[in-house]
């Protein structure tokens, strides 16, 4: 077995649609997650041959009450748990259930909702849909407060000894953790923020995306917390979404993770803060209104569950 990845460390496209999806009571599951399965296989294949330079692709994570469910193989991928709030003075990480997701992308919208109409007709006989977030790729990869997002990405071969599992779990080797959080801005107060204050919460210049030195840069700013060091790192594929008369503007956060412990340092840091208290200060504008953990079995695997 070679345990081909899903595509979790692909660069993000100019269109997204994240779908969480939860099981309904008393319903018949096996036959129906067994062809979701083979649908994600397809789905990816299919893309590959239709969407050159489209770059579509569909990712599937599976939680860790899903796999409970489904009475998937055990032992469980050794740090598929269910995610707990993080509680800090001030601000909360929360925790939402969701028993699948799915990241479809694509350069071409007509690719994504084509992908997610699929995996709704699939699914609505057995689960409800709860989310469903159309994301858009905002200037040069900026998230909608104006910002560079994801400048600490890792580059090249790094992306995958990051976002993939290898030899320290062995029976999920090519699988890879999933962290979602649905972030809503407070986007009047930010934008009353002078430019220069803006600065100091993100902790990098706004127009040319250069951090500020560690003598400048606020002990409480978004660059000095959220990253965990050069040997833990995460692979994000964050993507804007939201609708602007109803100011509800927002970052949909998302990690893969070849360790799920980082991304909990990263969130202590955030919401606890680094010593307690100093926690960041983007938070103060940005509220987290979900949060789940899922695990991205190999294509190997899902191939294995499909039967």
């Amino acid at each position: 077995m070679n345990n081909q990845a899903q595509n979790v460390i692909d660069s993000p496209s100019n269109n997204t649609v994240f779908m969480v999806w939860n099981f309904q009571e008393n319903k018949e599951l096996k036959p129906v997650f067994e062809r979701i399965c083979a649908l994600v296989v397809n789905l990816n294949n299919s893309a590959q041959v239709r969407s050159t330079g489209i770059k579509a692709s569909i990712v599937m994570g599976i939680s860790y009450h899903a796999w409970k469910k489904l009475a998937l193989q055990e032992p469980l991928p050794k740090e598929l748990v269910p995610f707990e709030p993080i509680v800090g003075q001030k601000h909360v990480a929360v925790a939402t259930p969701g028993d699948l997701h799915f990241h479809i992308r694509a350069e071409e919208q007509s690719y994504c909702i084509d992908m997610a109409a699929e995996i709704s007709d699939v699914l609505a006989a057995v689960a409800d849909c709860k989310e469903e977030i159309h994301g858009f790729r905002y200037w040069d990869g900026r998230s909608i407060l104006g910002f560079v997002d994801g400048t600490e990405n890792p580059t090249g071969e790094d992306r995958a000894f990051f976002g993939i599992i290898g030899d320290e779990d062995q029976a999920y080797q090519g699988g890879s953790y999933l962290f979602i959080q649905k972030y809503i801005h407070d986007m009047n107060s930010w934008r009353a923020l002078p430019v220069s204050e803006q600065e100091k919460v993100i902790g990098r210049s706004k127009t040319n995306d250069i951090e500020m030195s560690d003598d400048v840069k606020p002990a409480n700013s978004h660059s000095a917390l959220a990253n965990v060091g050069d040997d833990l790192k995460i692979v994000r594929d964050n993507m804007p979404f939201g609708n602007i008369a109803n100011n509800q503007m927002g970052t949909y956060f998302i990690a893969y993770a070849s360790r799920f412990s980082t991304v909990i340092q990263m969130l202590k840091r955030m919401f606890i803060g680094e010593p307690d208290g100093n926690y960041d200060r983007i938070l103060d504008f940005s509220t987290a209104q979900s949060g789940t953990l899922y695990f991205c079995p190999s294509i190997d695997m899902l191939k294995d569950f499909a039967g």
